[in-house]
C-alpha cells in the first residue's frame, strides 16, 4: 500500500497561482523601477529633483500607489534636456504624465495601451515627431497638451475618439495637417479645443452642432494654398461657447444667428472672407466683451456695439455701406442685400458692392436717374433661390439670372413688377409652374428641365430600371419589359388618380354643406377674383384634441410644392404668412434661435399668431426631422399648458410653423433678464404657479396623453407666457415617443447642457425621468434666479445643480441661495424649502430615485392652490339654513326667485332665474342620483 502523501490537484493549482501572482507583482514593481531608471538616464535630471534613492517611489515629483506602481510623473518646468525612453509605455498604472516647458528632443515614444492615463502634458518642448498609434488604448484621457512642438506633419488619429472622457485637447502650433476630425463633436465633456497655428484645412465639422465646447481656438492656420474655409454656420448651435477664435483663415459666407450663445465673451473672425450683415444678435449679446471683425467683407450698416465691448473693426476694411456705426443704409442697398441673402451673400457681390449708392459702379446693375433698371447676374455661379424681394425694385425692366445654379421656383411676386419687360432664368435648376406674367414680358426658362414639375428630377447618373443591351434579341425583350412596365404604371396611376379625384370631389361637396367655425379666409393685398382667396384652417384650441376637417386651396397659378404631413387640415400658404407678417419684416421679429426667426403676425380678425421660420441653412435632414417631429407631436396632443400649433407650411426651401401668440415671451426673459427688459422680478407665488403650469404640461406628455412623450429640451427659453402670466411648454422639435414601462430609448444626444440628465449625457439613453431632471433644474432656477450654467460665476459655482446641492445641505445658510428679489417671510421660506427639496429629488443622479411628474404636480399644487372662501358668510345672503329639509330649502329658493323677478319688472327675467324643472334636474345631478 502506497503511503506517500498526495497533494490534491486543487491545492497545487492554488499554490501555483499564488506563486505566479507574487512573481507578477514583484516583476511589475521591478519593471516600473527599471523604467524610471531608464528615464533618469535619458533626461539627466538636476540634483534639485533629488532622484538619488534606489526606490523611484521616493523621488520628488513622482507618485506611486500603495502597491508601489508609478501613478504620476510631474517634472515640468525643470529645463530638462534629452529624450523620452520607449519603455515609458510599460508604466501601465500611470495616471498623470507632465513634461511641459522643458527642452526635450527626439521622437515622442508610443504610449499606446496606457489605459489609466488621464492627463498628458508634453507642450513647449522640441519633440520631432509623434507616432500614429500614440493614443491607442488611452481610454481614460481627460486632458491632452501637445502645444508648441516642431513635430513632423501628422494627423490626429481616429484612435483618440475612444477617449470618451476627454475634456481638453490643446495642440496649438503642433504641425497638424488634414481636416478637423468629426469625432471632436461627439465628446460629451469636451470644453476646450485648441488647434491654432497648424496646417488644418477644410470646414468646421457638422458634429460641432450642439457640442459642449466652450473655448474654440482655430485661428492662424499656416497653410499656403489652403486654410480652414467654408461656412461657420455650425457655431450657432454651439450654445456653450464663450470664446471663439477663428481669425486668419479663409472662412466665407455670412455669420449665423448667434442669440443662442448667451455666454459668448470673446469672438474673433478678423482676416477672413466673411460676408453679409453683422447679426443684431451678436451686437446685442450682453455677455460679449471682445469682438474682432477687421479685414472681412461684411456688408450693410456698420454695427454699433456697447461701449463696454472692446471692438477691433478698422474703418475701410469691410464693405459696410457707411463708416458711422449704427447709421442705416440706403433703402436700395437694403433691398439688394436681402436679394444677396437668398443666394448666401456671395463673395463676388461683397467684393464689388461698395458704398451707399448702388448706382455708382455696383457690379451687375444698370441705373437710370438713380433707379435700377437692369439686374444682370448671369454666369456668376450663384446658388440658392430667386428672392421675391426683386419685386421691391419697381423700376426694374430686365432681370437676367441665366447660367447659374439657382433652385426653387420663380416667385409669384415678380409678376407685380410694373416695368418688367424681360426675365431670363435659363440654364438653372428651377422647378414648378411659371407664374402668369403680363403679355408684354419676355420670359426665358430654357435649360430648366423641371419647370412645370413639382420638384427637381433625380440628378444624372441615377440608376435606371433597364439593363445594358448585349444583343438584338435581348434588347427587344428588355424593351418589351420596359414598355409593359410603363403601360402598367400608367394604368395604375390613372386608376389611383381617378379614385383620388372622386374622393376629393366627394369631400369638397361634403365640406361645402357645413363650414367649420374655425376656418377663415385671408385675401392677399392685391386685388383679384375669388380664387385668389386662401382658406386656412386653424386647429381647434379646445382640450379635447379634436380638429376640423376643412379643405385647403391655393391659387392654381402659383407653385404647388405644398407637402402634407399627417395633419392635412393645417397647411397654410406661404403667401398668407407673408401677408400677415408683412413679408417677414424685421419689425415683426419676436425672437431668434438656432432654427431661424420667429415673427409676429396678425390675421384679418385681429388674432395674433407666431410664425417660426427656419433659416435656409438649417433646412437639412436634421432640421426637417425636427420640423416633422414638432408637427407630429402637436397635432396629437392638446393641453392648456402646451403651446398650440395652428398650422404649418412647406414651400420649396421654406419651413414654417404657426403657433398661438404668447405675448409675454419666454420664462427666461422674466427670470434672468427682467432688469434689462424693464420688467418687475417675479414674486414667489407667481414662480410657484409657473412651476406648476410646466409640471402639468409635462405630466400630460408623460402620462395623460394617448401616447407617452419625452420632451428632451425643457428649459426656460422653451417655456412661454401669455398675457395672464400662465406658462406653456413649447419647442417640440426634439420630442421622442417614450417606450412602455421604464425602458429607455437610445437617441442621438440633443438638448441643452446644464439641463441634461447625467445618464442621458453619458449614454444617450432617455426616459421620462430625463425630463424630470430638467424640470428639477428649472425649479432651482426659479428659486435662485441663476442660470443652469453661468460662466460669470466662480469655477465651483458655474454648474447650478452642483452649487445648489452644496448650498441646500447647509440648512442654516440656505437662505443665501434664494433669489434676493424674493420677499422672504416665514411662510415663503417654508414654501421655498419644500420646492428646494423637490428640486433636489428631481435632480437625483440615479434616475430611479427621481419622482414622476405627477408627484411634482401634487407637491406644487398643495402650495399654490390653498383654497379659502372669499366671504365666510356669503351663504347667508340667501337666508338658507342648511339644517332645514330639502323641500323647505326649495320653497325658500322659489320665494327668493319670485322676489328677484318682481324686482326685474315685466321685461326678460330669464337672466338669473332658475326654473323649477331645471333646478330639480341640476340638484339631482349634484346629488349623484
Amino acid at each position: 500500500m502506497d503511503t506517500t502523501p498526495h497533494l490534491d490537484s486543487r491545492v497545487l493549482s492554488l499554490i501555483f497561482l499564488s506563486l505566479l501572482s507574487s512573481f507578477v507583482f514583484v516583476h511589475c514593481k521591478s519593471d516600473d523601477a527599471s523604467v524610471m531608471q531608464a528615464l533618469k538616464q535619458s533626461i539627466n535630471p538636476p540634483s534639485s529633483l533629488g532622484w538619488t534613492d534606489s526606490d523611484p517611489c521616493k523621488w520628488q515629483n513622482v507618485g506611486c500607489s500603495s502597491d508601489n506602481r508609478v501613478t504620476r510623473i510631474q517634472i515640468g518646468h525643470q529645463h530638462l534636456k534629452g529624450f523620452l525612453p520607449p519603455s515609458l509605455a510599460n508604466l501601465t498604472s500611470l495616471q498623470r504624465l507632465e513634461f511641459m516647458s522643458n527642452q526635450l528632443t527626439g521622437p515622442v515614444p508610443s504610449l499606446s495601451g496606457l489605459s489609466s492615463l488621464q492627463f498628458l502634458f508634453l507642450n513647449n518642448n522640441n519633440f520631432s515627431s509623434i507616432p500614429s498609434d500614440f493614443f491607442l488604448g488611452m481610454t481614460s484621457l481627460q486632458g491632452v497638451y501637445l502645444d508648441y512642438n516642431p513635430f513632423s506633419p501628422w494627423r490626429i488619429p481616429e484612435s483618440l475618439q475612444n477617449a470618451s472622457a476627454l475634456q481638453v485637447f490643446s495642440a496649438n502650433a503642433a504641425n497638424i495637417i488634414g481636416n478637423i476630425p468629426e469625432f471632436f463633436g461627439g465628446f460629451v465633456n469636451l470644453g476646450s479645443l485648441h488647434l491654432a497655428f497648424n496646417n488644418l484645412e477644410g470646414g468646421l465639422p457638422g458634429s460641432f452642432s450642439g457640442s459642449s465646447i466652450q473655448s474654440l481656438w482655430l485661428n492662424g492656420q499656416q497653410g499656403i494654398s489652403s486654410k480652414l474655409n467654408g461656412s461657420i454656420g455650425v457655431i450657432q448651435n454651439m450654445t456653450q461657447l464663450n470664446q471663439v477664435w477663428l481669425h486668419s483663415n479663409s472662412f466665407s459666407g455670412p455669420l449665423p444667428e448667434l442669440s443662442g450663445l448667451t455666454g459668448l465673451q470673446n469672438f474673433s473672425v478678423r482676416d477672413n472672407r466673411i460676408t453679409g450683415l453683422v447679426p443684431v444678435s451678436l451686437v446685442n449679446l450682453p455677455s460679449l466683451k471682445v469682438v474682432n471683425l477687421t479685414n472681412n467683407l461684411f456688408q450693410g450698416p456698420t454695427p454699433k456695439f456697447h461701449s463696454l465691448v472692446a471692438v477691433d473693426m478698422t474703418i475701410g476694411t469691410n464693405s459696410f455701406c457707411l463708416s458711422d456705426p449704427g447709421v442705416g443704409c440706403d433703402s436700395r442697398v437694403n433691398t439688394l442685400l436681402t436679394i444677396a441673402q437668398s443666394v448666401g451673400y456671395p463673395t463676388v457681390f461683397a467684393d464689388n458692392w461698395k458704398g451707399n449708392d448702388p448706382c455708382v459702379q455696383w457690379m451687375g446693375l444698370t441705373c437710370s436717374n438713380g433707379d435700377i433698371t437692369v439686374v444682370n447676374f448671369q454666369k456668376m455661379g450663384l446658388s440658392g433661390m430667386i428672392s421675391p424681394n426683386f419685386s421691391s425694385i419697381t423700376s426694374l425692366q430686365r432681370l437676367l439670372l441665366a447660367n447659374n445654379n439657382l433652385t426653387g421656383t420663380i416667385p409669384n411676386e415678380l409678376t407685380t413688377l410694373p416695368n418688367l419687360r424681360e426675365l431670363d432664368v435659363s440654364n438653372n435648376r428651377l422647378y414648378g409652374n411659371i407664374p402668369s406674367f403680363q403679355s408684354n414680358v419676355l420670359v426665358k426658362t430654357d435649360g430648366n428641365p423641371d419647370i412645370g414639375r413639382d420638384s427637381v428630377s433625380p440628378s444624372p447618373g441615377t440608376p435606371s430600371g433597364s439593363g445594358t443591351k448585349t444583343s438584338g434579341s435581348s434588347g427587344n425583350k428588355s424593351t418589351g419589359v420596359v414598355v409593359g412596365l410603363v403601360i402598367s404604371c400608367i394604368c395604375v396611376v390613372l386608376a389611383v388618380g381617378v379614385s383620388v379625384f372622386c374622393i376629393c370631389r366627394a369631400k369638397q361637396k361634403h365640406s361645402c354643406k357645413v363650414q367649420s367655425p374655425n376656418a377663415m379666409v385671408v385675401r392677399p393685398h392685391h386685388s383679384g377674383s375669388d380664387h385668389d382667396a386662401v382658406k386656412i384652417t386653424i386647429a381647434d384650441l379646445g382640450l379635447t384634441g379634436g380638429t376640423t376637417s376643412e379643405t385647403y386651396s391655393h391659387d392654381n397659378s402659383g407653385p404647388s410644392d405644398i407637402h402634407v404631413i399627417e395633419a392635412r387640415n393645417m397647411v397654410i400658404s406661404i403667401q398668407v404668412l407673408k401677408t400677415v407678417t408683412n413679408s417677414f419684416s424685421e419689425e415683426n421679429i419676436l425672437g431668434r434661435g438656432g432654427f431661424g426667426k420667429v415673427y409676429k403676425g396678425e390675421l384679418h380678425d385681429g388674432t395674433k399668431i407666431a410664425v417660426k421660420r427656419m433659416e435656409s441653412g438649417v433646412v437639412s435632414d436634421k432640421g426637417l426631422d425636427e420640423f416633422k417631429s414638432e408637427i407630429a407631436v402637436l397635432t396629437k396632443v392638446r393641453h392648456r399648458h402646451l403651446v398650440s400649433l395652428l398650422g404649418y407650411c412647406l414651400d420649396g426651401n421654406e419651413r414654417l410653423l404657426v403657433y398661438e401668440y404668447m405675448p409675454q415671451g419666454t420664462l427666461s426673459r422674466h427670470l434672468f433678464h427682467w432688469n434689462v427688459e424693464g420688467l418687475k422680478p417675479l414674486e414667489w407665488s407667481k414662480r410657484l404657479t409657473l412651476g406648476l403650469d410646466v409640471a402639468r404640461g409635462v405630466e400630460y406628455l408623460h402620462a395623460l396623453a394617448h401616447q407617452s412623450f419625452i420632451h428632451r429640451d425643457l428649459k426656460p427659453t422653451n417655456i412661454l407666457l401669455g398675457d395672464d402670466m400662465r406658462a406653456k411648454v413649447a419647442d417640440f422639435g426634439l420630442v421622442r415617443l417614450a417606450p412602455d414601462g421604464n425602458v429607455s430609448v437610445e437617441t442621438k444626444l440633443a438638448g441643452t447642457f446644464g439641463y441634461l440628465a447625467p445618464e442621458y449625457a453619458e449614454t444617450g439613453r432617455v426616459t421620462t425621468k430625463s425630463d424630470v431632471y430638467s424640470f428639477g433644474v428649472i425649479l432651482m432656477e426659479l428659486i435662485t434666479g441663476r442660470k443652469a450654467l453661468d460662466q460669470t460665476q466662480k469655477e465651483e459655482s458655474v454648474h447650478l445643480v452642483t452649487w445648489f446641492r452644496r448650498m441646500h445641505n447647509k440648512k442654516d445658510t440656505f437662505w443665501k441661495a434664494i433669489d434676493p428679489t424674493i420677499d422672504l417671510d416665514e411662510e415663503t421660506l417654508a414654501s421655498v424649502s419644500i420646492v428646494a427639496e423637490l428640486a433636489g429629488h428631481c435632480c437625483a443622479r440615479d434616475s430611479s430615485q427621481r419622482p414622476d411628474m405627477g408627484h411634482a404636480v401634487n407637491v406644487l399644487s398643495s402650495l399654490t392652490e390653498l383654497w379659502k372662501p372669499s366671504d365666510p358668510d356669503a351663504d347667508d345672503i340667501y337666508g338658507i339654513d342648511f339644517d332645514m329639509t330639502l323641500p323647505q330649502a326649495v320653497k325658500k329658493w322659489q320665494a327668493l326667485d319670485t322676489s328677484s323677478s318682481a324686482l326685474l319688472g315685466s321685461g326678460d327675467n330669464t337672466q338669473g332665474s332658475i326654473p323649477n324643472q331645471s333646478f330639480k334636474g341640476s340638484f339631482a345631478s349634484a346629488d349623484g342620483r
